[in-house]
């Protein structure tokens, strides 16, 4: 099958400083979802000029080959925490390893379960535990949503600059989920995040939290409006703060407008 040159809505042609995560945040997917979409067993590995899909397939068939379309090099992501070193294969030669990837007849629907034994084989993922929800203030209600505000210090950066809300604190302050949600990344892999995790809410909503000194939570772990994620931190940072993002379908928009008064 000849790469695809050409790409409409709900394809991405990697370029220079894409990983899977970044694309996951931008167009408000797991990364997981992603990998499955595209048959990708490693996330940390994605190549200059390989065309993704970042959207949900809704029923037609896919024919996407993950295969280069230009002779770029093969873009190096930093792993998971507790992933094997990186292997960097030379773009010349990508499309005759494991990065060229084609849907087969009869191949297996994706699931994480599926994702998780292609990487650990006879290792199932254990169930998620719900966290207890910690106090909080009166929820906003948004599409759906309630909303509470995911720290308790002062706003010190807007959204103009930051594309969400800075709010300060100190080492240590609790970090809470803003809404009812899943887990779906947990790690240091976006540069300029720091530790980072992110939640997804449902179908159009995200929500990420940057710079903590340390994760409270795990990737597909269930979270309640107010269960206490992470503690805040300067991870990537100058100063100790949260940077907190509400993504709508992969675009930021304004937490002000969804998160209660004060």
């Amino acid at each position: 099958m000849r790469p695809i040159q050409a790409v409409g809505p709900g394809f991405h042609t990697v370029k220079k400083g894409d990983t899977l995560y970044s694309l996951a945040l931008e167009y408000g997917q797991d990364y997981r979802d992603i990998a499955g979409w595209n048959y990708i067993t490693d996330p940390n590995l994605i190549a200059i000029g390989q065309v993704l899909r970042v959207l949900p397939p809704q029923g037609e068939a896919i024919a996407v080959t993950t295969a280069p379309v230009d002779s770029g090099a093969v873009v190096e992501q930093r792993p998971l925490e507790g992933a094997p070193p990186l292997v960097v294969i030379p773009a010349a030669n990508a499309g005759s390893v494991s990065l060229k990837r084609e849907p087969r007849v009869n191949k297996e629907p994706y699931s994480d379960a599926r994702y998780a034994s292609l990487q650990k084989p006879g290792v199932t993922p254990t169930p998620a535990q719900t966290t207890t929800p910690a106090p909080t203030a009166t929820a906003a209600t948004t599409d759906g949503l309630s909303w509470a505000w995911p720290a308790s210090g002062k706003v010190i950066g807007n959204f103009a600059q930051t594309k969400g809300v800075d709010i300060g604190g100190k080492a240590g302050d609790a970090v809470l989920a803003a809404a009812d949600g899943r887990v779906v990344y947990t790690g240091n892999s976006l540069r300029g995040y720091g530790n980072l995790v992110i939640i997804k809410h449902n179908a159009s909503y995200l929500t990420a939290y940057a710079h903590n000194q340390k994760i409270l939570v795990k990737e597909q772990q269930e979270v309640k409006r107010g269960a206490k994620i992470a503690e805040m931190g300067k991870t990537d940072s100058d100063v100790v703060k949260l940077h907190f993002e509400v993504r709508r379908q992969g675009s930021p928009v304004e937490p002000l407008n969804y998160l209660p008064k004060k």
